[in-house]
């Protein structure tokens, strides 16, 4: 009796709570709806709904030096930093996950630091910081900046994958004679493999669209694709801004979809 007594109201909080959900991913959508359109529509100016549809948007973008400049040199950062990031990160998060030492969560704290961090004090940090040794504004500097940004959600990755492996495999390859580098190699990186990919995914997808920090780190010479984007939403409304958004979140949905496919297709054991 109880039990029928209480569906009623389970049920009405049920679908008050997936009412609130739905509400609040449609306003978060919303922005997607009005972006999307306009990066099809007409070239003299951005308007909702677009009055003719087209990919003369698109052609600007991909024939314009001022626009594919920019996209050249975020994706020269965003690779340069993801390998980085990836050859610091896939080690450290190995020993961290494996191993005790002094210190451990000292270290750990240190490079996850940035997770905590606002965005633009580590921005101007790391401005000031480069600007001391004159690398400031350089396509090194940049590297170097979204590697920090980058780096803890590598890391996160890692352990989170390693915590998931077979450490008797690793035992076992130990016994057999094989070093720590080559158990390393040839034992835990294979099984990494969807968390390595994920990794690397990631950390393309933040440097590729980090803006902040590039702001303090850019140069005339080593503008980013969101830093231009946002140079001309400041200085002049180009509807180029449109298609080049609907290319970012492209490139984002992609990645996102990847790496959730990954992580079904990986075998959750203990």
């Amino acid at each position: 009796m109880s039990h029928n007594i209480r569906d009623p109201h389970a049920r009405r909080y049920r679908l008050i709570g997936t009412g609130l959900a739905v509400a609040v991913y449609i306003f978060l959508l919303a922005p997607l709806a009005v972006t999307v359109p306009m990066a099809f529509g007409p070239t003299n100016a951005l308007t909702f709904p677009p009055t003719s549809y087209s990919l003369d948007l698109f052609r600007i973008f991909f024939n314009s030096p001022g626009w594919l400049d920019p996209l050249f040199e975020s994706i020269k950062v965003a690779l340069g930093s993801t390998v980085l990031a990836m050859l610091a990160g896939v080690p450290a998060g190995y020993w961290i996950a494996r191993h005790e030492f002094v210190g451990k969560r000292l270290v750990a704290g240190l490079i996850m630091s940035p997770l905590v961090v606002p965005t633009i004090v580590s921005g101007l940090g790391l401005y000031l910081y480069f600007s001391y040794f004159r690398i400031s504004g350089t396509t090194l500097s940049l590297v170097l900046g979204h590697v920090m940004h980058g780096l803890p959600y590598v890391l996160l990755l890692i352990i989170a994958g390693v915590h998931k492996l077979d450490r008797n495999l690793e035992f076992g390859a130990e016994l057999m004679g094989a070093g720590s580098i080559r158990m390393f190699l040839t034992v835990v990186i294979p099984q990494l493999v969807p968390s390595l990919v994920s990794a690397a995914l990631f950390a393309f997808l933040l440097s590729f669209d980090e803006v902040i920090i590039s702001w303090f780190l850019a140069s005339t010479n080593t503008i980013t694709l969101p830093v231009k984007m946002f140079s001309a939403i400041e200085w002049e409304v180009s509807p180029v801004i449109a298609a080049v958004s609907t290319l970012l979140m492209t490139v984002s949905l992609v990645v996102c979809i990847v790496a959730v496919a990954l992580k079904r297709s990986t075998p959750i054991d203990g």
